[in-house]
């Protein structure tokens, strides 16, 4: 296939019923459960693999699961909760705030987070983001502390390493309490956990083990994330969830998944991303994608770190069985 800006278009009329004959093969036949259990995050991922789980099983066998925290974007639950009525599903909203209040993560989290700023009070908000000026040298990725008082006056601070895995892996907990969540609902319907990573989530290691990576079956990590808008539009997801920025929703002040990780608008991600994984000459992405070839140079050295960073991710636990 030659290379161009449309070679990421699909025909979803042909896609959906190619992604529901397998959820109902993994469901009813390589599971032998009666449906699916899904976390409702209020993003785009989410909402399709909902769609997709009725339009395999039908809506009386698909459950999907609210679960926010206290620093949850509030658009979250009820962008979740207006597209769950839409598809007439059922939902449960457990608050995780008491499970991760008993694991100290806030307060572990904030004691870091008070070293690089001792100023840091609980009526503060905070994120991490990446630089965001791939497209303008060659650069390392390294995390930056934001935070926000009540006044709306910020500061900004690069984060040292060992802060960043300490901030981290406190707020890797709210995933990994929501996959606890979701296979105590699944089990006790018979019910698998349905995934929502797609292809370039997945490439570029944007999820967690044991968190939203856990999960039984993944129904869209073939699909990069335009395309997933793609199938969003054609399924009748509402237009506030297709519209909405997409985002973590993991820290008390809002981001991107642009600004936290990927560096770039997925438009021009997916592009270059299938362009690296297929070998396309860089002058030839360059010139498709209008950058220069340094540019191109650029981007394929942060997909290609991104990669080996995340390849643990995508492995098996390794064992000596041979």
């Amino acid at each position: 296939m030659k290379f161009s800006k449309t070679v990421l278009n699909m025909d979803p009329s042909l896609e959906i019923p190619k992604i529901s004959g397998f959820i109902q093969e993994m469901c009813l036949k390589k599971f032998k459960r009666k449906g699916a259990v899904i976390g409702l995050s209020g993003g785009i991922d989410s909402a399709v693999v909902a769609e997709l789980c009725v339009h395999a099983l039908g809506k009386d066998r698909v459950i999907g699961l609210l679960l926010p925290e206290k620093e949850s974007n509030p658009v979250s639950l009820e962008y979740g909760r207006r597209h769950a009525a839409k598809m007439g599903i059922e939902t449960i909203t457990v608050d995780i705030t008491e499970n991760l209040e008993s694991f100290q993560a806030y307060h572990r989290r904030n004691h870091v987070i008070r070293k690089v700023f001792p100023e840091f009070t609980d009526g503060y908000r905070f994120h991490v983001t990446l630089p965001q000026n791939l497209l303008e040298k060659d650069r390392l990725n390294y995390y930056s502390l934001t935070i926000e008082d009540q006044h709306g006056n910020r500061q900004k601070k690069r984060l040292p390493g060992i802060d960043w895995r300490k901030i981290s892996a406190c707020q890797n907990m709210k995933q990994r309490i929501r996959m606890i969540q979701l296979y105590y609902h699944a089990e006790q319907n018979n019910y698998i956990v349905a995934g929502t990573t797609n292809k370039t989530e997945l490439i570029q290691g944007f999820y967690l083990k044991f968190g939203d990576g856990g999960v039984d079956f993944e129904p869209i990590a073939h699909l990069y994330k335009t395309q997933v808008y793609t199938l969003a539009r054609q399924l009748g997801v509402i237009d506030d969830i297709i519209n909405r920025p997409p985002s973590p929703d993991t820290y008390s002040l809002p981001v991107t998944d642009k600004e936290f990780y990927f560096c770039l608008d997925y438009e021009l991600l997916d592009l270059l991303l299938y362009a690296y994984e297929n070998n396309v000459p860089i002058d030839q992405a360059a010139q498709t994608s209008d950058l220069k070839t340094d540019q191109i140079k650029w981007i394929f050295k942060d997909i290609r770190a991104k990669e080996q960073a995340s390849w643990h991710l995508r492995e098996t636990p390794p064992n000596l069985t041979g």
